[in-house]
């Protein structure tokens, strides 16, 4: 095997001959396993160690073993400790996912911090059959199909070819020793029931299993290579974007073949499940919506708009001195300044009597029931209304703010002054009040 490695490096990762990398250390066999090839292949290293805190003692003794194992082979060893059923009820996740999370975040902290150009992992070919059939029983999309990537960012697996009788043979050969977590003999988590009692059947069927899936796999490989290229060609002509997200046009999904698959590949990693709720606003009303954790897709006139859910902390409302210049917010800038004519024209500025402010001004957003005196229409019109006759879009809406001289809205920004504060005197103090995002 050690040869077999130092091939696979040279043919495959020959970057990682001459990079500053940390590997992730558990003290199980596959790690120290990687450990030790890596050692051998004369490759710079340093050995990173999470102490997750679940299994009292047993914890403690591996952080020891992998303290010692630094030690015997020269190398630099980090560890932290975590708690991690701490983490997992505040973040409302899995202990599993909550140690995933906690290792790879300081993982990323310590190759920032260090410079470390790779961080390695001792995944290998059966941990990928292993995720390949949790993923095919809890449903999954073509890209879940394709297993754990040997490549994704600094993360690099260079075992991944490798079987776990491989890697437990070559340690016994090189009488090496490793630590044996107790927690992987307990069937009640998913991935050790499809270890300990689904795979071994698999296996009676077909001694060549591991084989066999390589094979399947790398056609899944192609066959999703062969769907991102379609989607990229399609993209440009589907999805534009704007300033409160992503626009889908509706006409060109409604054209081509295939459209709920193409929806999934353009929107899935926004956390949607309801697939058939999102093929279906396609035909739905204007302003029906699917929602994901994080984001909702929206059925406008002829577009689906994709725009994160609004947060509360959008709705603050900002006060304006009088004598503020200008003023700087999360929104943007205004600029108030006092002229002498009115010669720049456009959305993004209006020209008012300075006599007729009240201070301080607000800013707030739009509210039902609001109402205005659009500037070059008499009388007044609801906000509401304004909004229609000018096909704006619900983000548009939400996103739209109201400058306003106490109850009086002075100006819709962006879109139209209020004529109750114009200049109608030869006399008034003209006030150029400017926005820029």
């Amino acid at each position: 095997m050690e040869k077999a490695f130092k091939n696979l490096i040279k043919s495959e990762f020959p970057y990682l001959s001459t990079a500053k990398l940390l590997i992730a250390v558990s003290g199980g066999l596959d790690s120290v396993v990687l450990v030790h090839l890596c050692k051998s292949a004369k490759m710079e290293f340093s050995i990173a160690h999470c102490n997750f805190n679940l299994r009292g003692e047993e914890s403690d003794a591996d952080e020891s073993f992998v303290m010692d194992l630094g030690d015997a082979l020269d190398v630099e060893v980090f560890t932290e400790n975590f708690d991690t059923e701490a983490y997992a009820q505040d973040a409302k996740v899995s202990i599993q996912m909550a140690a995933r999370d906690l290792r790879y975040n300081w993982f990323n902290e310590l190759s920032a911090a260090l410079n470390f150009d790779y961080i390695l992992t001792a995944h290998h070919a059966n941990d990928n059959l292993e995720t390949f059939l949790i993923n095919l029983i809890r449903g999954t999309g073509l890209d879940g199909l394709t297993g754990i990537r040997t490549e994704n960012e600094k993360i690099i697996r260079p075992l991944i070819k490798f079987s776990r009788k491989e890697i437990e043979s070559y340690a016994r050969e090189k009488n090496i020793p490793w630590r044996e977590d107790s927690s992987n003999a307990s069937p009640k988590y998913l991935r050790n029931k499809i270890r300990l009692e689904v795979i071994p059947i698999m296996e009676e069927i077909n001694s060549q299993l591991l084989e066999g899936f390589a094979q399947t796999q790398s056609h899944l490989n192609e066959s999703l290579n062969l769907v991102e290229d379609y989607i990229g060609l399609l993209y440009s002509e589907i999805v534009s974007k704007d300033a409160h997200g992503y626009k889908l046009n509706i006409e060109i999904l409604e054209k081509i073949p295939n459209t709920k698959a193409v929806l999934y590949q353009l929107l899935r990693s926004f956390g949607f499940t309801e697939w058939d709720d999102i093929h279906g606003l396609l035909k739905a009303q204007p302003g029906k919506m699917v929602f994901s954790a994080t984001h909702r897709l929206i059925k406008d006139r002829n577009f689906l708009l994709l725009t994160e859910i609004p947060s509360e902390k959008n709705n603050k409302i900002y006060k304006i001195l009088e004598g503020d210049d200008i003023v700087m917010l999360p929104i943007g800038t205004f600029v108030f300044e006092e002229v002498t004519e009115i010669l720049e024209k456009g959305t993004h500025c209006i020209y008012v009597a300075q006599e007729t402010l009240k201070y301080p001004l607000t800013l707030r957003k739009w509210k039902e029931g609001d109402i205005f005196h659009p500037f070059g229409m008499k009388g007044k019109k609801k906000i509401s209304d304004f909004f229609k006759d000018k096909k704006l879009s619900l983000p548009e809406k939400e996103n739209c703010w109201l400058l306003c001289s106490q109850d009086k809205i002075l100006w819709v920004v962006n879109h139209r002054a209020d004529a109750r504060f114009a200049i109608k005197d030869p006399s008034n103090k003209i006030l150029k009040i400017t926005y820029s995002v």
